[in-house]
C-alpha cells in the first residue's frame, strides 16, 4: 500500500471539530472584514471632496496632473469651482460638514448598538448578519451613487450615513457571539487578537479600493465596497454555522465546563461545588454563589441580581433565558471596560476618519498616496492586537495589559505631532507604533474582554448574555467613536496639534478608568500567593 501524500496526511491530522472551528473562524473574519472595508472609503474620499485647486499647491494636486493639464489647454481657471470640489463640501466650512457626515454614521451606530445586541440574542445570528450585510451594502453603494447622479444635497449624504450606521450594528455582536460559542477561554486572547485583525485588514483593503478610484471616479470608491459587503452577506446566509451543536460538534472547553449548568438544577449544582471548595481553596469574590439550596425557585427568579452578581435563571429546562440590559451592566468589569473603550475608540476612530486628511494637509500627499500611507496605522493595529492578546493570555491580566499600552500611547502621540517635517521612513515607524499602541487595547477590549465578560462565571453558563454584553461594551465605545471625528472636524481648523492634544487627554481618561481593575488584578494575585504559602506551612 502506497503511503498517503503529505497534503492528505496534513488534512486528516485535524479532527472534524477542528475543521469546523477553523472554517467558522475564517468565515467570521471575512464577514467583519467586509463591514470595515465599507466604512473606510469616506476617510479616503474626504480629500477629494474638497481639494485646494490653486496653482500654488501643485504638490497636493500631483494625483490630478493629467486632468489639470487638460483644463489648462482649454483655458479653464484653477479655482475652487473646478471639478475637484464637490458641492456642498466646497465651502470654507467643509471640515465641519465632513465631520458631521462622520458623526451621523457613528452616532447612529452607537445608539443602534445597544438595541442590536438585545435583538441579536433573540434571533438567528445567520439571518441577522445576512440582513445587516445586504442592507449595509445597499446604503454604502447609495452614497457613491451621489457622484453618478450628481447629487449635491447635504441631507442626502447624512441620511445615508445614519441608515448605514444603524444596519452596521448587526455585525459586531453577532460575530463575537458566534466566536464565543466555538472557542473557549484557554488561548482566547491570542485567537481573538489574530481574529480581530479583520478590523485593520478591512481598513487596509477599503483604503486601497477607495484609493484606486478616488482620483478618477470617487463614486466607485463606495459602490465597489458596497457590492463586496452584499456578496459576503449572501455567503453568510449559505455557510455560517452559529453553534457547534448545530453540526453535532463537541462543545469547546468553556462550554463543557458549564454544560448542564443552565436552569435551576445547574444553579444548585454550582452552589454545591462552591460549598465543597470554599474551605480549602481561594475563591474569587466574583465567582461566589450567594443563594442557598433551600431557597425556592420563585425566590431565585425574583432575586435575579444578588450583591452585584448576575444570576440567570431559565424559564424551562436547559434553554437559557436572554439576560436583561441592566443585569448585563452589573457583571463586574462591564462598566469600567465600556467607559475605557469610549475613550480608546475615540482615539482610534479619529485616526480612521481623519488620518488621510491629516497626511494630505501636513505632508502634502495627494489623495491616493495619503490613503495608501494611512494603511500603516492599521498594520500597526494588527501587530498591537496580537501582542495584546498574547501578553494578556500569558499574564492573565487583561486590564493591566490595556493599561500599559495606553500609558505608552500618550507620549507616542505627542512625538508624532511634535515632529515637523517627517521623512517617509519616520512616518512609517510612527504610524505603525501609534497603530499598535492605540488599537491594541481597543482590540483586546472588544474581543477577548467582551467574550470573558459575556461568559462570566456569575452567569452560570448562559451564553445568550454574550451578545448583550458585547453590544453594551462596543455601543459605549461607539459613543467615543462618534465624538472623536466630530471633535477633530471642529478642532482641526485651529491647528492639528490641538487635535493631538485632545487625543492624548482621551487616552489619559481611558487609563484612569481602568486603574481600579488593574489594582484588583494584582490584589487577587497577592491573595492567591498568600493562600499558597499558608498551604505549604
Amino acid at each position: 500500500m502506497a503511503p498517503l501524500p503529505l497534503g492528505i496526511r496534513f488534512i486528516t491530522s485535524f479532527t472534524r471539530d477542528q475543521w469546523y472551528r477553523t472554517f467558522t473562524l475564517i468565515l467570521t473574519f471575512l464577514l467583519y472584514t467586509a463591514y470595515h472595508l465599507s466604512r473606510k472609503p469616506i476617510s479616503i474620499v474626504k480629500s477629494a471632496l474638497h481639494m485646494n485647486c490653486s496653482l500654488t499647491n501643485e504638490v497636493e494636486l500631483s494625483g490630478y496632473k493629467e486632468h489639470l493639464m487638460q483644463a489648462k489647454l482649454l483655458g479653464k481657471p484653477f479655482s475652487n469651482d473646478t471639478w475637484c470640489n464637490w458641492e456642498p463640501f466646497d465651502g470654507s466650512n467643509y471640515k465641519q460638514l465632513l465631520g458631521a457626515v462622520d458623526y451621523s454614521f457613528l452616532c447612529a451606530y452607537a445608539v443602534g448598538m445597544y438595541v442590536s445586541g438585545i435583538i441579536g440574542e433573540r434571533l438567528s445570528i445567520r439571518l441577522y448578519l445576512t440582513f445587516g450585510m445586504l442592507t449595509s451594502g445597499l446604503f454604502t453603494a447609495l452614497f457613491g451613487l451621489g457622484y453618478f447622479y450628481n447629487i449635491h444635497n447635504f441631507q442626502y449624504y447624512v441620511l445615508i450615513q445614519v441608515a448605514n450606521g444603524l444596519v452596521q450594528t448587526t455585525g459586531w455582536p453577532s460575530v463575537v457571539t458566534c466566536i464565543g460559542n466555538w472557542f473557549g477561554e484557554g488561548k482566547r486572547g491570542l485567537i481573538m487578537g489574530i481574529w480581530n485583525s479583520h478590523t485593520s485588514v478591512g481598513n487596509i483593503l477599503g483604503s486601497l479600493i477607495a484609493g484606486y478610484w478616488v482620483s478618477s471616479c470617487w463614486g466607485m470608491s463606495f459602490v465597489v465596497p458596497g457590492l463586496i459587503v452584499a456578496l459576503m452577506g449572501i455567503i453568510c446566509f449559505f455557510f455560517l454555522i452559529e453553534h457547534p451543536q448545530d453540526v453535532k460538534c463537541a462543545l469547546n472547553h468553556a462550554r463543557k465546563s458549564s454544560k448542564g449548568l443552565n436552569g435551576w438544577n445547574g444553579f444548585k449544582q454550582k452552589c454545591q461545588l462552591y460549598k465543597s471548595s470554599r474551605s480549602d481553596s481561594f475563591i474569587d469574590p466574583e465567582q461566589e454563589c450567594f443563594l442557598k439550596d433551600s431557597d425556592d425557585r420563585n425566590k431565585a427568579k425574583s432575586s435575579g441580581l444578588l450583591s452585584s452578581h448576575v444570576v440567570v435563571i431559565t424559564e424551562r429546562g436547559n434553554a437559557p433565558a436572554a439576560i436583561s440590559f441592566f443585569a448585563a451592566l452589573r457583571i463586574p468589569g462591564v462598566v469600567e471596560f465600556s467607559l475605557c473603550l469610549l475613550f480608546a475608540k475615540l482615539v482610534s476612530y479619529t485616526f480612521l476618519f481623519w488620518l488621510p486628511m491629516y497626511l494630505a494637509n501636513k505632508e502634502h500627499f495627494d489623495a491616493k498616496k495619503a490613503g495608501d500611507v494611512s494603511t500603516l496605522f492599521d498594520v500597526g493595529g494588527i501587530i498591537g492586537g496580537i501582542l495584546a492578546g498574547v501578553i494578556s493570555d500569558y499574564t492573565k491580566k487583561r486590564a493591566t495589559t490595556c493599561g500599559v499600552m495606553l500609558l505608552l500611547a500618550a507620549p507616542t502621540l505627542y512625538i508624532f505631532s511634535a515632529i515637523g517635517y517627517m521623512s517617509l521612513k519616520t512616518i512609517v515607524v510612527m504610524l505603525i507604533g501609534c497603530g499598535a499602541l492605540v488599537n491594541g487595547p481597543y482590540a483586546l477590549i472588544t474581543t477577548a474582554v467582551s467574550a470573558d465578560l459575556g461568559t462570566h462565571k456569575s452567569l452560570t453558563g448562559n451564553s445568550k448574555a454574550l451578545s448583550t454584553v458585547t453590544a453594551i461594551i462596543d455601543g459605549t465605545g461607539s459613543i467615543g467613536a462618534a465624538l472623536g471625528p466630530l471633535l477633530a472636524g471642529l478642532i482641526s481648523p485651529t491647528g492639528w496639534n490641538n487635535v493631538f492634544y485632545m487625543l492624548m487627554v482621551a487616552d489619559a481618561f481611558a487609563l484612569l478608568l481602568l486603574m481600579r481593575l488593574v489594582l484588583r488584578e494584582f490584589h487577587i494575585k497577592d491573595q492567591k500567593e498568600d493562600q499558597t504559602e499558608l498551604k505549604k506551612h
